[in-house]
This record gives structure tokens, sequence and C-alpha cells, in this order.
């Protein structure tokens, strides 16, 4: 097993790798051409490089000296063939120009004739549009000149744009397994983590009721994940379609409230105070229409694997953002809305080898099971706690941290076993290490003793990157305008967790310190989801924070800069170094 998941992986993640680093044709490798002058026409030859193809209504054909005279329907060119929703060439086009032509429509000695086109590879690389042009003098003897080729750089896509083109061009087949290996990728990241816990505690609970076997373990992991994906995918088609993203409107307050108090009640009913059931009347329902109590656990899984995937583990990435861009761009919703389910399986994998292999190894139930149990009751207030990081101070946290590792440590020293109390001395001590920190005014759980430090200090003082915060589009519009630098815009809000990873790895990386002390920052907090920001992230494609984007020192946007997704610092200074 652990073989073949190792293989997966790492063929998924080759997949991922070649999906997002294309190696592209340079310009004048996929479209090579030339004019060639005979005796009665001027022949035009377009030849195309590898997976190259054009759009046949960006093809024209004009009279551009001694006038402005539009030729396209009155040259033959071969038929085009539609592909996805464009209509292409894919074939090298020889077009032919009569000297009668030009003729008709205008009387001269010398004529410029001008050939326009833009095509695109199927890889995800869209050229900007190229024109040809070409001096005819019809006394010359010559047969053969060099065309003066007029071409604006080609525009590089950016990771998620570039996600939405490969769903575009690519197989349904290929799609889907790409899909999966991406989900299998961000399986390893912050947005799985949370779900670990939650689908612990519910086989911890179910072994105490019955005997937990291996399938039976990976059934009841295996109902969570297809309950994670469903929301996944019914959010995501939501955001698509309609530009309304559920996952980012329930990461109100109110409703992360309401959704941690339904963890401490959890972490209680572990503890043995009470014990949560539907109601009788729901029950007989359920009971009259499936087999019993054990199809009851089950409703009560998929409800938390739907919740869980929409409250606890909000992940905007760029394969759940390309996918977004393509649905909203094409409206092909079935095809966005199966990517997302098949990225979510990929990553409900590592949930499913947690099923897996706690009913294979969970030993059967006694009284053993009862202390089990109630340490799950206290991962239960610490999710509690990580919900509440996203609406309190982050000093409170830190508060609510430190009593939750003291409590800890009190309830779980009734344990006499020699490794119990070690861990129950470690859990104490990490609480005071909090309580200590709360007092002196730190706000990073993971750094404590922050304020006693000398290093942050100096970096508090001298090298933190500062942000100016804008509110809607006229003010970032102006600030744009203002500056005279490089412009950096972060999308931020107080629950995304992607976004304090930017703020306590990438940014205080001293070499992206460096790098961006050359930028005017400013940064959208889009917590509050109201209609300015909407506004401001329809603008800019961003379907949920973290996001990045960036103009040049000519106020130009640069797409192919534009991050979705948490970066570390390597991956953001490569990012920045290509542009800048």
């Amino acid at each position: 097993m652990k073989r073949i998941l190792v293989l997966l992986i790492s063929s998924f993640a080759y997949l991922f790798s070649s999906v997002l680093n294309q190696s592209f044709l340079e310009v004048n490798e996929a479209f090579k051409t030339n004019f060639t002058k005979n005796e009665k026409d001027l022949n035009f030859k377009l030849n195309l490089g590898k997976d190259i193809y054009l759009y046949d209504d960006k093809l024209k054909i004009f009279i551009t000296k001694p006038q402005q005279i539009e030729i396209t329907k009155e040259i033959n060119i071969p038929k085009p063939v539609p592909y996805e929703e464009f209509i292409v060439h894919f074939d090298d086009l020889n077009l032919t120009i009569p000297y009668e032509l030009l003729k008709s429509k205008v009387q001269a000695s010398e004529y410029e004739i001008e050939v326009k086109y833009q095509g695109c590879s199927k890889a995800g690389l869209c050229y900007a549009p190229i024109s040809e042009k070409f001096l005819l003098t019809l006394d010359s003897t010559s047969q053969k000149v060099e065309a003066k080729k007029d071409i604006t750089p080609a525009v590089t896509l950016n990771e998620t744009d570039s996600i939405a083109n490969s769903l575009k061009d690519g197989s349904l087949l290929l799609i889907l397994a790409t899909f999966f290996g991406f989900g299998l990728l961000l399986s390893l990241t912050p947005c799985v983590f949370p779900m670990i816990p939650i689908l612990s505690s519910i086989i911890v609970g179910a072994s105490q009721k019955e005997s937990m076997t291996a399938s039976r373990g990976f059934f009841l992991s295996l109902v969570y994940v297809l309950s994670m994906s469903a929301a996944y995918t019914i959010a995501g088609v939501i955001a698509g379609v309609f530009g309304a993203n559920l996952q980012v409107a329930l990461q109100n307050p109110y409703v992360l409230v309401v959704f941690a108090l339904v963890f401490v009640a959890l972490a209680f009913s572990m503890f043995g105070y009470f014990e949560i059931k539907l109601p009788a009347s729901i029950q007989n329902k359920v009971n009259k229409t499936t087999d019993g109590k054990e199809k009851q656990g089950l409703v009560g899984i998929a409800i938390m694997g739907f919740l869980s995937a929409l409250i606890v583990g909000p992940c905007v990435a760029p394969p759940l953002a390309g996918a977004l861009v393509y649905i909203g761009q094409t409206g092909d919703a079935l095809l966005g809305g199966m990517a997302l389910f098949v990225m979510s399986l990929g990553m409900g994998v590592p949930l499913l080898l947690i099923g897996l292999g706690a009913g294979r190894f969970m030993p059967k139930p006694g009284g053993w099971m009862e202390g089990i149990t109630r340490i799950f009751g206290i991962v239960m207030l610490g999710v509690a706690i990580w919900l509440l990081d996203r609406v309190l101070d982050a000093t409170v946290i830190m508060y609510l941290w430190a009593l939750l590792l003291l409590g800890s440590a009190i309830y779980l020293k009734v344990y006499q076993h020699i490794i119990a109390q070690l861990i129950t001395l470690v859990i104490f001590l990490l609480g005071v290490l909090l309580f200590v920190g709360a007092v002196s005014g730190a706000t990073n759980p993971l750094n404590p003793l922050a304020k006693f430090t000398s290093s942050t200090v100096i970096q508090s003082s001298s090298e933190k990157l500062v942000f100016k915060k804008i509110k809607n589009i006229e003010e970032l519009n102006q600030a744009i305008k203002d500056s005279d630098k490089p412009v950096l815009l972060d999308f931020w809000a107080s629950w995304c967790v992607a976004c304090k990873e930017f703020e306590e790895i990438t940014f205080k990386d001293d070499e992206v310190i460096k790098k961006l002390q050359n930028f005017t920052l400013l940064q959208a907090d889009v917590t509050a989801n109201n209609d300015e920001d909407k506004a401001l992230q329809k603008k800019f494609s961003i379907v949920g924070p973290p996001g990045i984007i960036f103009w040049d020192k000519d106020k130009k946007e640069v797409n192919s800069s534009k991050i979705v997704g948490y970066k570390n610092p390597k991956d953001f200074l490569e990012i920045l170094n290509k542009n800048f």
C-alpha cells in the first residue's frame, strides 16, 4: 500500500508540474512566415509550430497603402474547424493575393499588404496579435522578399489561467487525472489538516459502539470524504456560475462562532456529560428508511463532512481558482464540477488512509477507550479555538490556547502511567509558556516568547513590511496613479489560513523583504466580504484570499505574475524575479 501511494503521488506530482511548467515555443518558432512575389500574385505562407493553432476570426488581410481596404473575404482561405468553443486553423496556411484583385480595389504601382493573425498553444500560452507587412512594387523582378513583422510580446499565463486553459484544451480523462493529482498535492497543505482530528474523533466514537475493522473504518472515511467532495463541488459551481463564493460567505463571524460552539458541544459529549442524538421523531423516520442505528451514524458523518469542507477547510489554490475561472468563462459547470469533485477526492486520500489504518489497528472496545475519547474531546476544543482565531483578537486566542493546555494537563493528570505523566508535564509547560506569551502581548502561539527575543524586536521595528490599506477600486486606482514604483496588491482576510502563512513565513523572509522594499505595498482586507470587497475581487478574478496582483512602473498590470494561494519565499521570489 505504501509503495503504491508513493508511486501515485510521484506520478501526479510529475503531471502537476508538467501542466504548469510547459516548454513554450518562441514567436518565431510558433509562426514561420514569408511573402513570395510571383508574376500574377503575391503568396503569403504561414507554417505553424507543434500544437499551435490560429483563431479564424483574427485572420485578416488588408491593403494599407495607398489606402486602407480589407480584402479578407475575397481571399481563398482554407476552411477552419471547431475547437472547443472556438473556430480555428490547425494546418499551415498558403494564401494567394492576386494582383488583379489589388488593381480592382485601387490603381497604383506600389501597395502595402498587411496580414494580421493571432494564435495559441495547446499547452496554455496565448500569443499576442501579430501583424505582417509587405511592400509590393509591381514592376519589381524580386521573387522572394522578407516581410516586416510587427509583434507584440506574447502573453504568459499565470498558474490559474494556465489551469483554466488546460480544461479547455485537454481530454476528459487527462483533465480528471490531473485534477486528482492536484488534490493529492493539496492534501499536504493546511487545507486538509483540520479535518484529520474531526474524522479521527468520528472513528473513535464509532469504535465505542461497534467492532471497528479496516473495511468499516475505510467506509466511514469514504462517507466523510464524499460529502466533503460534494460540498466543494456545489460551492465551486455556485461560485463559477453565479460569482458567489459559498465558502467565503460562510466565513462570517456569526457562522464561525456557531460552528465553534458545535465543536465545544461535541467535546463535552466526548467528556461524557451528555450524548448527542437526533430527536426521537427524526430517528424514527430515519429507521423506517434505513437499516437503523448504523445508518443514523452515517447521516451525521455525511453532515459533518459537508460542513467541514465549507467552514473548517476553505482553501483557495490555483487548481480550485482555475476550475472556477473556467466555469465562469465558459459556463461549462459539468466539466468544471467534475474537475472539482475529483480534486476533492484527491484531497481526501489521506483521510481515507487514516480511516483504513484506524480501522485496521484499532484495539477492541474497552475501558481504555474512555480515555482516548476524552483526549479527542480536548482536540475538538482545539478545533473550536482554531475556528475562533478567524474572528477574535490574537491575544485572546493566545489566552484560550494557554487555558486549553493548562486545563488539559490538569485533566489528564489522573493517568498514572509514566509516559502519560511525561506528556502531561510537557503540555503543562507549553500552557505556561503560552500564558506568559499572552501576558507579554505575543500573538503567535508557535512563538509565544517573541517579545523577549531581540532579533524579533529589531525586525518588527526596522524590517517589517508595511502595507497601505485600500477599501475599493477607486482607492486602488488612486494608489497606483500616485506610485512611482511597481505596485503589489495583497488580498487578505482574518479567516484566511494561507494569508497568515504569507504574513508569518513569506513576508518575514529577509530576501523577500529586501525585494519588496522597491514596491508600493497595498492590501485589501476582504474579511467582511461586502459589496466593495466583492467588486475588487471580481475585477481581478480573485475567487478568495490569498491573492496577489502586480503592476509595473508603467502602471500596467503584470498578469503573468498573478498569485493565487500560498507561495513559500523561494517560489514567491521566483515569480517576482521573472518580471521585476
